[in-house]
């Protein structure tokens, strides 16, 4: 299986295995402008529902067509995961995200897709987000597996909850001294070692305005893709990765330097020091047109 750049997943809508239009939301007709989706029998389904959640997969990975849209399943848990490799036409999906991953089950999550070629994303929200030595580990025994992963995710939720906190709309999560320091660790053990990190979910869906800003803010701390959980925030994302024809012209003029420094409209430009940055924004104007 082909790994996945991190850039095409834009925002990653969350919807139930039990969504009414399941099988039309994966299949790319409800939301044509989608680029990834994630189809939960975690967090949104209750463990009543969950036989029925699985047999709505079952049903949906029979019906699965072969669109540009991005498909992931988020199990449960390891033996969920295992159910839902032995599934029938489970090789239409492109991978899965491991949620809860943590020390205790990350040896069990890994073993299960060490052999496997699916692409997979973990989600780290337990005590280790506060654990500096934990997040060392986890990253260890993640390194091994750097090209199969398309990018770590954090709970944030399952942070603030941890803290006893929630926060309003007009707050990034960036603007909390504990959260902000947590996030700032968290990003700075993973990106250094080479993983890109996803943003984390705004809860106010029918704040346009307020979300625009999340997303904003996610992309000043180099965060890439967001969880989104209603259709409206779909569009917002997109727009807002667009790159700006100014800095894709200037990411160019970097890349194709031959001098170590140079001014770039009456800014310093090294060509060493801003290669990497310079080639993720021509990675994802490939994806995302000028605005």
């Amino acid at each position: 299986m082909e790994r996945i750049n991190y850039i095409k997943l834009g925002g990653t809508l969350f919807i139930p295995a039990t969504h009414k239009d399941l099988q039309e939301v994966v299949n790319g007709g409800k939301y044509p402008n989608l680029k990834s989706v994630v189809v939960d029998t975690e967090d949104s389904i209750s463990d009543y529902e969950l036989p029925h959640a699985l047999r709505c997969i079952k049903g949906m990975l029979n019906a699965l067509e072969q669109t540009s849209l991005l498909v992931f399943l988020r199990p449960r848990n390891p033996k969920i995961l295992k159910e839902l490799l032995a599934c029938v036409h489970v090789d239409r999906i492109d991978g899965f995200v491991l949620p809860k991953f943590s020390l205790e089950n990350a040896d069990t999550y890994l073993k299960i897709l060490k052999h496997k070629s699916y692409s997979f994303m973990p989600s780290i929200e337990g005590s280790e987000l506060f654990d500096e030595k934990k997040l060392l580990s986890l990253k260890d025994k993640l390194l091994p597996y750097k090209s199969k992963i398309v990018l770590i995710r954090f709970g944030l939720e399952d942070m603030l909850k941890q803290l006893k906190m929630r926060r309003t709309c007009l707050d990034s999560i960036f603007d909390y001294s504990v959260t902000n320091a947590v996030l700032g660790k968290f990003i700075m053990i993973f990106k250094v070692a080479g993983f890109e990190i996803s943003g984390g979910v705004y809860p106010c869906f029918e704040d346009l305005y307020g979300f625009r800003k999340d997303a904003r803010r996610d992309l000043k701390e180099g965060l890439f893709s967001k969880t989104i959980i209603h259709p409206n925030q779909i569009d917002i994302i997109n727009d807002l990765y667009q790159v700006r024809e100014k800095d894709y012209k200037e990411a160019l003029e970097i890349l194709a330097s031959d001098k170590p420094v140079f001014n770039q409209n009456s800014r310093m430009a090294e060509t060493t020091t801003m290669n990497p940055h310079a080639k993720s924004i021509v990675d994802r104007a490939t994806f995302y047109k000028f605005s």
